[in-house]
């Protein structure tokens, strides 16, 4: 593999920690809003319809468009930049997701007009998170920061804002009903879209240069650029077996978290706040497992980090639920579980940076976030047609064992020896050939575990 940045000198200027402040108070802005809509939305379905089966469609409805304009719109993001991307399409999420509330105490929400909101959001967000993650390594090199301690708070911006957003949602849903959630989901995408365009420095989010043409010519077009990230990811073995097992491991997630913990909380008795309870109790210990993982995963072998952190935070969480355990042990479990995820994406992102140029940043993130993301919208609609099909428990076990299978078979794989790099060096991000300011050469991008 060519690395284009490798050429290229050091970058001027004094360190400056305000990038990367700037980009995760915005990133910890609109993830909260997510977090929110992800208690407020499912529960809205479910009081208001009762269906299990048309819960799961909402989700699909929001994860399909999300997933497809994320993978067309990397090699837009590389050639207009992350900035103007990150901004523009949070105040398209925010549009989309207060006309919820909006037609609903105008009394013109039926369940079509729903769908239709439910996928402008995903189809906004899917450009907006990937602009979020390519800003993350320039922000850290600006501030001179090692890779994996920027992507280890990233994750931990990620995880607090599922903690927070989980919990606030859950509160909201209880007290306010789920419509005063969505609405407070649509206040922070606006701000975290203020944030972005106020908070960076001039010359931070722009195009990086593309490589001369061979010929001598025209800039390199839409489809060229698109078709330059796809080779370029097909020819990275190690990155193609992270994606699958997380597509796998992603689909599996969708179902528990907008179908099966919703369903159980609500045949369970405990209702909403139980829901908000959960992911927040997993989201803090998950804080806990990034902000370790920030300070001391460059120095751990990669391979055991991940696989250890893929077996902590998988199928504990699908088999708890299984039996008429106390809400005590089931919340222990999950914190356990996202200690353990909150390891895995620090790794995965820094090997992903290690291995992408900074040209070629959003269209392969796009594409590579994409692929793994792509059983998402199918997780909550297969995960609510098989509980109204075989019933709740049986789900829970096939998802909790084809979680353990994919992660286990996936590390034993030769490719991913590439993993660990000699030496446990710290990588930090490197330069390349700018425009208007300076550019990183590496980018975050891990997929969601």
């Amino acid at each position: 593999m060519t690395d284009d940045a490798s050429e290229a000198g050091s970058i001027p200027g004094k360190r400056s920690l305000r990038p990367l402040g700037g980009v995760l108070a915005a990133m910890v802005v609109s993830l909260t809003g997510t977090r929110i809509s992800v208690v407020a939305l499912p529960w809205f379905v479910l009081v208001t319809t009762g269906s299990a089966t048309q819960t799961g469609l909402v989700a699909l409805c929001e994860m399909t468009p999300y997933v497809v304009v994320k993978a067309f719109t990397g090699p837009l993001v590389d050639r207009i930049g992350p900035q103007a991307v990150f901004w523009t399409t949070d105040l398209a999420s925010a549009t989309a997701a207060a006309a919820v509330p909006l037609l609903h105490a105008l009394d013109l929400l039926s369940f079509p007009p729903l769908l239709v909101l439910v996928a402008l959001i995903g189809a906004a967000r899917g450009p907006g998170d990937l602009a979020k993650e390519v800003m993350v390594p320039e922000a850290a090199e600006r501030g001179r920061v090692p890779l994996e301690r920027a992507t280890g708070l990233a994750g931990v911006i990620e995880r607090l804002a599922s903690a927070v957003g989980l919990a606030v949602g859950g509160s909201l849903v209880a007290l306010l009903g789920p419509l005063t959630g969505l609405a407070v989901n649509a206040g922070c995408f606006a701000l975290g879209s203020v944030i972005i365009k106020l908070a960076l420095p001039r010359g931070m989010g722009h195009a990086v240069e593309e490589a001369p043409s061979p010929a001598g010519g025209t800039e390199p077009g839409y489809w060229r650029r698109f078709g330059e990230g796809f080779t370029f990811l097909r020819g990275e073995p190690l990155l193609l077996t992270v994606v699958v097992m997380c597509g796998i491991t992603n689909l599996l997630d969708a179902a528990i978290t907008s179908v099966l913990v919703p369903v159980w909380a609500r045949e369970s008795g405990n209702g909403p706040t139980t829901i908000g309870l959960m992911g927040s109790v997993m989201g803090a210990a998950a804080v806990g497992g990034s902000l370790i993982a920030a300070l001391v995963a460059h120095r751990l072998r990669r391979r055991v980090v991940v696989l250890t952190g893929f077996l902590l935070a998988g199928a504990p969480r699908f088999l708890i639920l299984t039996f008429d355990a106390p809400l005590g042990v089931v919340l222990a479990v999950f914190a356990v579980s996202g200690f353990g995820a909150g390891f895995v994406n620090p790794v995965l992102g820094a090997v992903l940076v290690e291995r992408v140029p900074r040209r070629m940043l959003g269209r392969v993130n796009a594409l590579g976030d994409s692929l793994a993301w792509a059983g998402i919208p199918l997780g909550g609609l297969l995960a609510g047609a098989t509980v109204t099909a075989v019933g709740l428990v049986p789900v829970l076990l096939v998802c909790g064992t084809a979680y353990f299978l994919t992660t286990n078979l996936a590390g034993l794989r030769p490719e991913w020896r590439r993993m660990d790099r000699p030496g446990g060096q710290d990588v930090l991000a490197r330069p390349t050939a700018r425009t208007t300011g300076p550019r990183p050469d590496a980018d975050r991008g891990a997929p969601v575990p």
